[in-house]
């Protein structure tokens, strides 16, 4: 046992006085914090920029509908033909110019009408568009049935359904998928952290393996307990850095956005692309600062210290199955080129975890797909994160399937670093030979 400590502590000193882990312990904050607020702060002059639209109005139509508002403005052209119209359009530097020519009828003028620009339009400016000539369209179809302007409006006015639970505490619309997306966060950082520190485990130990410092040590200790020094050291090494990265981003995020004067609103908004693409995104928060409010208090209504312990139960049991297998691979190989065959399996649980966690889980995370990836131990660490935003007991997560996942993985645990070590016991000692699927087999019968 004293020998495993003096792995341990030998792994974590190397880790942590290591000049690239320093500098990028206190550099990633910055970059990231730094893209973020780049971001906020480009939204912000996005949204502060004004398009100016000509409009060439020559019909008895939409004669009040395009009125300047605090993103478009519009300005209309009179007694001009439309070659003058483009030619003013293009040397004022408007956006573009909107040219509705003269008919008796509201469907000809509509279907003839066109947008020019010098490039291709925003999405967002033809949807504005396409939306008064819309409305105009349907409420002639509706005056022709005899519906009446004020009935029209009335008609027109968007619906949306009261939410509550059962107690009688009002629910919010995408509070699911705001939930799903902040277990989403946690299982993707999961993700990343295996990815990272499995793959120092397995650089360190080919290493020691190339440099024949590992004959020196196993002189001394069993290859079982220098296996699990180096996952252990790796892992607490990881966690000082996890940990030095959330406190100083947090602050840092924080300054900057008081600094900068970004409001955090314009990062929920949703972007041209996104409508552009026909994406829809999970969570759109408001832009209002009332609704953004009350977005913000579910949030912190959410169970965070929960979320937070067994993020590091499921973090823990995930990182020592991975790393197991990721020592046992950098055992088995002589040089970092001969470990790509053996990588990808490995990460394809991982990877199969975060998309069938996000498509499974948004729209449904009480189903079967949800509920097996949850349980099923390779898998479980990220798709049950992100259901247990939901709490546990009625209405989230049951008890016996958290206790499941983690009593599975534990058991896998067990399983996968016994035949791991038998791999790392003999894989340590063997050179000059590239290892096979067929060979890691034989290995596991001695």
């Amino acid at each position: 046992m004293n020998k495993l400590k003096l792995i341990i502590r030998r792994e974590y000193l190397a880790k942590v006085r290591n000049k690239s882990f320093i500098i990028m312990t206190f550099l990633s904050p910055l970059l990231m914090v730094g893209m973020v607020v780049l971001v906020a702060y480009l939204a912000k002059l996005n949204d502060n920029e004004k398009r100016i639209i000509a409009v060439l109005n020559e019909s008895n139509y939409f004669v009040n509908d395009f009125m300047s508002n605090e993103a478009t403005g519009y300005v209309h052209f009179e007694n001009i033909n439309l070659e003058a119209a483009k030619d003013s359009t293009a040397s004022l530097g408007y956006y573009g110019l909107l040219h509705i020519p003269a008919n008796d009828k509201l469907e000809i003028v509509a279907e003839d009408s066109f947008f020019y620009s010098k490039e291709a339009a925003s999405t967002s400016v033809l949807g504005d568009l396409e939306a008064v000539f819309q409305n105009q369209l349907r409420l002639k179809k509706l005056q022709n049935l005899g519906v009446s302007t004020k009935q029209f409006a009335d008609l027109d006015h968007q619906f949306e359904i009261n939410t509550s639970t059962f107690a009688g505490q009002q629910n919010l619309k995408g509070i699911n998928e705001l939930k799903a997306a902040i277990g989403g966060a946690f299982g993707y950082l999961i993700m990343m952290f295996i990815i990272i520190y499995g793959g120092f485990v397995m650089r360190s130990v080919i290493e020691e393996k190339t440099s024949r410092i590992i004959e020196v040590i196993i002189s001394s200790v069993k290859p079982f307990q220098l296996m699990m020094g180096k996952i252990i050291g790796t892992a607490l090494a990881g966690i000082t850095q996890f940990t030095i990265w959330i406190i100083s981003a947090g602050l840092l995020f924080i300054l900057a956005f008081l600094i900068f004067d970004i409001d955090s609103s314009v990062l929920g908004a949703k972007s041209d692309l996104s409508s552009g693409m026909g994406v829809n995104m999970p969570v759109n928060l408001p832009a209002d600062h009332g609704a953004l409010e009350q977005y913000l208090t579910e949030f912190f209504k959410l169970p965070l210290i929960m979320l937070v312990v067994f993020f590091l139960i499921y973090f823990v049991l995930g990182y020592l199955i991975y790393s197991s297998i990721y020592a046992a691979i950098g055992a088995a190989v002589d040089n970092e080129t001969d470990t790509q065959q053996f990588i990808f399996p490995i990460i394809l649980p991982l990877m199969l975890a975060i998309y069938v966690g996000f498509f499974s889980v948004f729209s449904n995370p009480h189903g079967p797909i949800a509920v097996g990836f949850s349980l099923f131990p390779l898998t479980s660490p990220i798709v049950m994160l992100m259901r247990l935003p939901n709490g546990i007991g009625e209405g989230g997560v049951p008890i016996w399937q958290v206790i499941t996942s983690i009593a599975l993985l534990i058991s896998t645990f067990i399983g996968i670093v016994w035949l791991a070590a038998k791999i790392y016991r003999i894989g340590i000692l063997m050179y000059g030979k590239k290892p096979s699927y067929k060979e890691l087999f034989k290995w596991l019968r001695y």
